[in-house]
């Protein structure tokens, strides 16, 4: 006579503090799936242990780390009792310290069905996609967080949403920048085959890249390249809230085309009193004419401002510009590290790279 032996994933209890957020995490998922699937609104961005987004200090217990970057968690820190959330899986019961936990940060998580609805060309190399979603499906998030693509092979693209929700009142849709990456599976696609009534398949929201309507401290808008899209977002909620706290952007390009929605934060700023906009660019080229301020989108910041101690940053775009604004407002200017969030646009190369 046999018998079989079932396995079943150990559980653990993960407390969060100062807030006493409490949820369970198997020991064969991240304490960040975990707490995604609890509706625990820790921070994060990228997923993947390349960003840092997630990183957080361990006050008791034992986790083990998978594959990261260097960057986004190094050994001293994590000697030090650091975390990675989205790479980190307990093996005993853990006490984290987050002071970004909200209740109310956490949507419902859900896969879903969309549609192409549209497809332009917003520059050379940087397509405008509206995807129409389900009537009845009401989909919910906050400006600034971001959906994943779902592809046939089971991979996944992450893409920031460029509208504030209060459009879904209308017509139930996002709107996505995308980047041609060359040699890209997704980006080749968007830009060759993807055709208008396409049906794809989507999972979100995701990130806590949004903003933080507790505060009046005046705000910095930092974006590059596509990192606008989810700025976009950020000033469409604004204006519709009527948010009346200061708010300065500054977007960076190589290239003036770079900017390619600069003609509509120009319309919104005539709307918005509050809203200044400064456009940098760091590679302008003779015939492009250009007058207005060069060099690293990042500096500008540092240049026009002295003390950062009463400000908010979001930062969104490529990681360097995300990581190098961190580093130099934090340490540079006196921005508290709680009042800087980011959206680190992470590729696949990066990924691979990290």
């Amino acid at each position: 006579m046999t018998s079989e032996q079932t396995t079943t994933a150990a559980t653990f209890t993960i407390s969060v503090q100062p807030s006493g957020r409490i949820f369970t995490a198997q020991d064969d998922e991240t304490i960040l799936t975990a707490a995604i699937r609890s509706g625990v609104g820790l921070p994060y961005s990228c997923k993947d242990g390349s960003c840092g987004s997630c990183k957080c200090k361990k006050l008791s217990g034992s986790v083990v780390h998978k594959e990261h970057a260097e960057k986004a968690l190094s050994a001293a820190e994590e000697e030090a009792g650091f975390v990675l959330t989205c790479s980190a899986r307990a093996l005993t019961d853990v006490v984290l310290e987050s002071r970004q936990v909200t209740d109310e940060s956490a949507y419902p998580v859900k896969k879903l069905p969309v549609r192409v609805s549209s497809l332009t060309r917003a520059s050379h190399d940087v397509m405008q996609v509206k995807l129409q979603l389900p009537a009845a499906d009401h989909f919910k998030y906050h400006a600034g967080q971001y959906i994943e693509f779902i592809l046939r092979d089971g991979a996944r693209r992450a893409y920031s949403m460029a509208t504030a929700p209060h459009f879904q009142e209308q017509a139930p849709g996002v709107e996505l920048h995308i980047r041609h990456m060359s040699g890209g599976k997704f980006t080749d696609h968007v830009f060759g085959a993807m055709k208008e009534r396409d049906i794809l398949r989507v999972e979100g929201p995701f990130g806590s890249f949004f903003l933080r309507e507790d505060s009046d401290k005046p705000i910095i808008l930092l974006a590059s390249g596509t990192g606008f899209a989810p700025v976009k977002a950020l000033i469409e909620h604004m204006l519709h809230k009527g948010v009346t706290r200061p708010v300065a952007l500054y977007w960076g390009g190589r290239r003036p085309a770079d900017l390619y929605m600069d003609a509509w934060i120009r319309e919104r700023a005539a709307d918005m009193p509050n809203l200044s906009y400064v456009p940098v660019i760091s590679n302008a080229l003779p015939e492009d004419q250009w007058s207005g301020r060069t060099g690293f989108v990042h500096k500008a910041v540092l240049e026009d401002f002295a003390d950062l101690s009463g400000y908010q940053v979001y930062a969104c775009g490529a990681p360097i510009v995300v990581d190098s604004a961190r580093s130099e407002y934090i340490g540079e200017r006196g921005l508290p590290q709680e009042e800087f969030f980011a959206d680190s646009f992470t590729s696949e190369a990066d990924k691979h790279a990290a």
